[in-house]
């Protein structure tokens, strides 16, 4: 019997809402539609303004929330036009929300992870079932909360007979591998599109750097990678993730402070490098048996992180997940569709290998049509 859900994923990069509607059956999945809007441009600013503590952010973080749903159900109302179903076909709707802050273990032991949303407005607008609030029962559970995806890119991406990575290349990079015979692992590795495109929009008026061609035209700066690849983040063994909340403008900044006369371009091609290499030591020290990397996300689009991607890790196979049957703007929206459906069913969505749970857990919370 197969049934349709439909995956909503706003990612750390800010760049806008991906949509898919699927199709589940006892063979596997098939995308029907897909449709992403991008992110207006006043909900953008105060999503990266809540990022930070500041006046009135309760208020602010509610309102941001009824916007973003907003865009959810514009995007939700695209995906049944061009699929022709009715909401009344859909089982349910997996939302993710936007994740403002992402502190778990911290400060009382438990911490937290905030996604602003409203499932219950998604509900009402949509007249669909939504499951949101992936990521809080894993953390009360003693996890990170994050990365989710893994689970997912091993039921699409498992090959028994190779040994893969998946690396989701949005605002924070992350991997999954899928290594035969060794339990999944998958954490964050760095900071990717986040720092990359604000550096970008605030340099050349652009949302994001097209291709990587303004990378191409400068020039690695060494000692402001390695002192940028000192940050104890990239030393912590995983389970272990992170966000804007550390890695962010003001931490950009701290680290130019030393390097004044840096041309901003050089500092662009300086962004990608760590990105590059905090990827490349993440797999050679927690996945040397890679052969092949399978890149999803808005990077994937990035023939300059691309290209040294492949340039760096010289002995992997670096491929877009387009060559794997799913397209990279689609995976993690499909991701959160399959969650979506694991949670309708009772079943778990985390991977204790990864997040550090203390087992696996059922996922989310169900708003009925």
């Amino acid at each position: 019997m197969s049934e349709l859900y439909i995956g909503l994923m706003s990612g750390t990069s800010l760049d806008g809402v991906d949509g898919v509607l699927v199709n589940f059956d006892n063979t596997g999945f098939e995308v029907i539609a897909h449709h992403a809007n991008e992110m207006p441009s006043t909900l953008k600013q105060s999503f990266l303004s809540l990022n930070q503590s500041g006046d009135d952010e309760l208020h602010r973080g509610a309102l941001a929330a009824n916007a973003l749903v907003q865009v959810y159900s514009n995007v939700v109302d695209h995906l049944l036009q061009a699929s022709r179903f009715s909401a009344g076909d859909i089982k349910a709707i997996g939302a993710h929300g936007q994740t403002v802050r992402h502190q778990p273990r911290l400060h009382d032991g438990v911490g937290y992870t905030w996604q602003l949303n409203n499932p219950s407005l998604l509900a009402e607008l949509t007249s669909i079932s939504v499951v949101a609030d992936f990521r809080s029962r894993d953390v009360a559970a003693g996890g990170q909360g994050a990365p989710l995806v893994p689970a997912f890119h091993q039921y699409i991406f498992g090959n028994h007979n190779q040994s893969i990575c998946v690396l989701n290349l949005g605002g924070i990079s992350n991997i999954t591998t899928l290594i035969p015979q060794t339990q999944v692992l998958g954490f964050d590795c760095g900071p990717a599109n986040a720092l990359m495109d604000e550096w970008c929009f605030e340099h050349t008026q652009q949302s994001f750097d097209q291709n990587g061609d303004w990378a191409f035209q400068g020039n690695i700066n060494d000692q402001l990678l390695k002192n940028m690849l000192a940050d104890a983040f990239f030393q912590l063994p995983p389970p272990k993730s992170t966000g804007r909340d550390h890695f962010n403008r003001h931490w950009l900044m701290h680290h130019l402070k030393h390097f004044p006369n840096l041309r901003p371009v050089d500092v662009q091609t300086t962004l990608a490098a760590l990105t590059v290499q905090s990827i490349a030591q993440s797999i050679q020290q927690f996945a040397p048996a890679t052969q092949e990397l399978v890149v999803c996300g808005g990077g994937a689009l990035n023939t300059h992180l691309m290209q040294s991607l492949q340039n760096t890790l010289t002995r992997v196979q670096v491929i877009a997940s387009d060559q794997r049957g799913l397209p990279a703007m689609q995976v993690e929206a499909c991701a959160f569709a399959w969650l979506a459906r694991q949670t309708v069913f009772g079943l778990t969505g985390n991977l204790q290998s990864v997040t550090g749970a203390q087992g696996t857990r059922i996922l989310g919370a169900i708003y009925p049509a």
